[in-house]
């Protein structure tokens, strides 16, 4: 390992899970160099999928998600400032309070943040809530506890189900409403978003599908109801708004990286593009804000807002900043990601969305414990599992390998799996809700039509 790697200064912008684990990966390569964490949040780094949650149903204090250190990272912790700007030429990043920081090599991992009620005036009625951060849980358990007539939960993605789920099991009136067909849809197709919509009725859930909220009404700056699409109204006290979230890239306008809504793009080794679609070699990205190819869904550039991707993908990026050309790696991890709500445990590996079909390989939709196995074009892009995670293990192996799409029958408890049939996956624009993974290139099972115009 080349020595010059292992000194000078290193700038992660982003304290939060990504920054953190890059920050002890960094220490554990032996990086010896001065090292400055920034974060716009005051708190040390803390875990966030409690909050929708634990949090949420009493069991865990919103301030007690702190995320354990591996190692000590000897950092220079810039808390409560925002970086404003990067002076990719001049090698420093500008921050709020006025100070520009030097570095030689610059981790971005910055994540995203929920995207508001588009609404200014509405969006500032009391009762009016998102849910990302630790003062957001706060405030919206102290509004649960409350005792609220009813809770109106906006868009039925992964955040807002658990939500739904965390109101009803507190005993409390809860309307979601969805655009798309089903909650869950963009994240996991039609067949079980189809499950997830019964499941939320079954639990007393008022559930509004292919509806949109038109309006958040108030009274004396207190929220009071909503309007939907199809004219209907109720009343409510709570409205949180779960339209997934916004990466947080604006600070970088102004820095000539490949950065914008959908991401900063970098290479499979976490090495940022520049606006013209060449690789730096001193900045990196790492976390929710990335976007990277992956050659197992054809080198579409993903999109994703998982823990442990976070998690992989900035310990490859760590190794990266500290390593000579040859002994990089890339980032290929097959995503993870899980969900508790209504009572079943959901977890996913792969990409569900990379899909034209899909199959019930293990269980049934009638006894909500199962496995659905996703394919593309005759291999295995993903598989998810419902109260049955056991078997994730052997379908990630299937997705790794590009192993044949449908399965090979051979699960001891269902010899012949079910006919496959189309996964399913509605463009995003007919969702409220925000994808956890989003493919920046075409979607998959949509077929180009060429018009000719004689």
């Amino acid at each position: 390992m080349s020595g010059e790697r292992l000194d000078g200064r290193i700038v992660i912008v982003g304290a939060s899970l990504a920054g953190l684990r890059a920050a002890e990966a960094l220490r554990a390569e032996g990086f010896t160099g001065s090292l400055t964490l920034v974060g716009e949040e005051p708190d040390p780094p803390y875990d966030r999928p409690p909050l929708s949650k634990q949090v949420l149903l009493g069991r865990v204090g919103a301030r007690d998600v702190g995320l354990p250190s591996r190692r000590e990272v000897d950092a220079d912790w810039r808390l409560g400032v925002r970086a404003v700007g990067l002076d990719g030429i001049g090698r420093r990043v500008l921050l709020a309070d006025g100070e520009p920081l030097p570095y030689d090599r610059l981790l971005i991992a910055t994540g995203t943040r929920a995207r508001p009620w588009p609404h200014p005036d509405e969006a500032a009625l009391d009762g009016v809530l998102t849910l990302r951060t630790t003062d957001d849980a706060s405030r919206l358990v102290e509004r649960l506890d409350a005792g609220p007539r009813r809770v109106l939960v906006i868009g039925a993605g992964f955040t807002g189900s658990e939500i739904a789920s965390a109101c009803r099991e507190r005993g409390l009136e809860v309307t979601v409403a969805e655009r798309g067909p089903a909650p869950l849809v963009g994240a996991l197709g039609g067949a079980l978003g189809s499950l997830a919509a019964a499941l939320q009725r079954n639990h007393g859930v008022d559930l509004r599908c292919g509806v949109t909220v038109t309006a958040l009404r108030g009274n004396g700056g207190r929220l009071t109801g909503a309007e939907f699409s199809d004219g209907s109204r109720i009343e409510a006290d709570v409205a949180v708004v779960a339209l997934g979230a916004v990466r947080n890239t604006e600070w970088l306008a102004e820095a000539g990286l490949a950065a914008g809504p959908r991401g900063v793009a970098c290479d499979a080794g976490c090495r940022a593009f520049d606006m013209y679609g060449i690789v730096t070699d001193n900045i990196f990205v790492a976390g929710d804000v990335a976007r990277f190819p992956h050659p197992l869904f054809e080198y579409q550039m993903l999109s994703l807002e998982h823990w442990g991707n976070a998690v992989a993908q900035a310990e490859v990026a760590a190794h990266n900043m500290v390593s000579p050309g040859p002994c990089r790696r890339p980032h290929l991890t097959v995503p993870v990601f899980w969900s508790s709500q209504f009572g079943l445990n959901i977890k996913s590996v792969g990409v569900p969305t990379f899909s034209d079909q899909v199959l019930i390989a293990q269980g049934s939709l009638r006894e909500r414990r199962l496995v659905a196995v996703y394919g593309y074009r005759g291999r295995i892009t993903a598989a998810v599992s419902v109260n049955r995670a056991k078997w994730l293990e052997h379908y990630q192996r299937l997705i790794e390998t590009a192993a044949p799409f449908p399965p090979a029958p051979g699960a001891a408890d269902r010899p012949v799996p079910s006919e496959p049939v189309p996964s399913d996956v509605p463009p995003p624009q007919l969702l409220s809700h925000g994808p956890t993974v989003a493919l920046t290139g075409h979607f998959p099972d949509r077929r180009l039509t060429l018009v000719r115009h004689d």
